[in-house]
């Protein structure tokens, strides 16, 4: 059987292998065989459970957790769905997609086929008669992934479905044109703005990077095949360009499985997929959210300095609309994945969630 990559473009399908064996049989991580077992004396169950309770019982209209999944020290110690979903079911992962985007960017940084200071080759438009005098050949890849590339933030105008990436994900679109089209508001690196045109500019460097050919197949055979991220779809444009600001689709156990390799730094099954320095860079924070927090790093959100304390202060956590999360807790050696169908101004806050959890391991602290 194969996994198929959703490449739209040019009439184009690119098929590549799944992985090797049957997920029904093959055991966790790299299948979804779990074999019952009691929990660890170091799990405190019915403190899990009411954390499950709370997530999924918050007599809140616009709070709708569809999947819970918890795992410590790589093993699932608690898995819940709504009716009407399971381990199968796959829903938009949103802006979860920028982590998955950074982690495949970190490859090729690691490989130094991308580097993160050196000025990006970009065809930005509209071209400038002297190129080598356009102030854009000063954004990095850097400042991309730290979200304050100083370029006109479309999203934070309030322009993302009139002339930004919304056009990519609902009118048929190209989702690089918009993100190379734009000016120089700001110095690069001087103040954050979260715009999904930063992400989609990182990925068209990726692109760059490998060649038409190498990038259509790069995230399955580099990442989620590694991983066995079976369910794991990644959509692109009609252009055949990844749309990794927000356009993935997958299931909580895939996802579950992502946030363990960051837990493990990088490392599965024996191999370094990612180094323990780009994990490092992806949870440090971003220079220009020093004044407001130090809330975000590399494409990944940081416990802001307000919740340190409450939460333990080396969690971060990947967040899509509508309350789509998957928290990393080093110090606890727990992942938290969150499927939601929020809507709203009410969403469902991933450190309140993250609290909660953690009580059934207060234990280790």
């Amino acid at each position: 059987m194969s996994a198929l990559l959703l490449i739209h473009g040019l009439g184009a399908r690119a098929e590549v292998p799944a992985p090797p064996g049957d997920a029904a049989t093959t055991p966790w991580p790299m299948g979804d065989a779990v074999a019952p077992a009691p929990l660890p004396r170091a799990v405190d169950g019915a403190a899990l459970s009411a954390a499950a309770d709370w997530a999924f019982d918050r007599d809140n209209p616009e709070q709708d957790t569809v999947s819970l999944l918890v795992l410590h020290r790589g093993r699932i110690v608690l898995e819940r769905y709504a009716p009407g979903f399971d381990m199968h079911t796959r829903t938009r992962t949103w802006s979860t997609a920028k982590s998955i985007a950074a982690t495949l960017i970190g490859m090729l940084v690691d490989a130094d086929q991308l580097a993160l200071d050196e000025p990006l080759d970009l065809p930005w438009q509209p071209a400038l008669p002297a190129a080598d005098r356009d102030p854009r050949g000063a954004v990095t890849l850097r400042h991309l992934l730290h979200m304050s590339s100083g370029l006109y933030p479309v999203d934070s105008f309030g322009r993302e479905y009139a002339t930004g990436s919304g056009l990519a994900y609902w009118a048929g679109a190209s989702s690089v044109t918009g993100a190379l089209d734009r000016g120089l508001v700001r110095a690069p690196g001087s103040f954050w703005d979260y715009e999904n045109y930063d992400t989609l500019l990182a990925v068209y460097a990726m692109k760059q990077a490998l060649g038409e050919a190498a990038y259509r197949t790069f995230p399955r055979r580099a990442l989620l095949d590694k991983l066995g991220m079976r369910n794991t779809l990644l959509g692109t444009d009609r252009f055949g360009d990844f749309i990794l600001s927000s356009q993935v689709y997958t299931n909580a156990r895939d996802l579950a499985r992502f946030g363990q390799l960051h837990l493990q730094n990088g490392r599965w099954q024996g191999e370094q997929l990612v180094s323990p320095q780009w994990i490092d860079f992806v949870r440090s924070p971003a220079p220009a959210t020093a004044g407001s927090g130090n809330f975000y790093g590399g494409q990944w959100w940081l416990v802001p300095d307000a919740r340190k304390g409450e939460v333990p202060a080396d969690a971060y956590s990947t967040a899509g609309n509508r309350g789509q999360f998957v928290v990393v807790v080093p110090s606890h050696e727990v992942v938290i994945v969150r499927r939601g169908l929020d809507y709203g101004e009410q969403g469902f806050d991933r450190w309140d969630l993250t609290r909660e959890v953690l009580k059934a391991f207060d234990s280790e602290r």
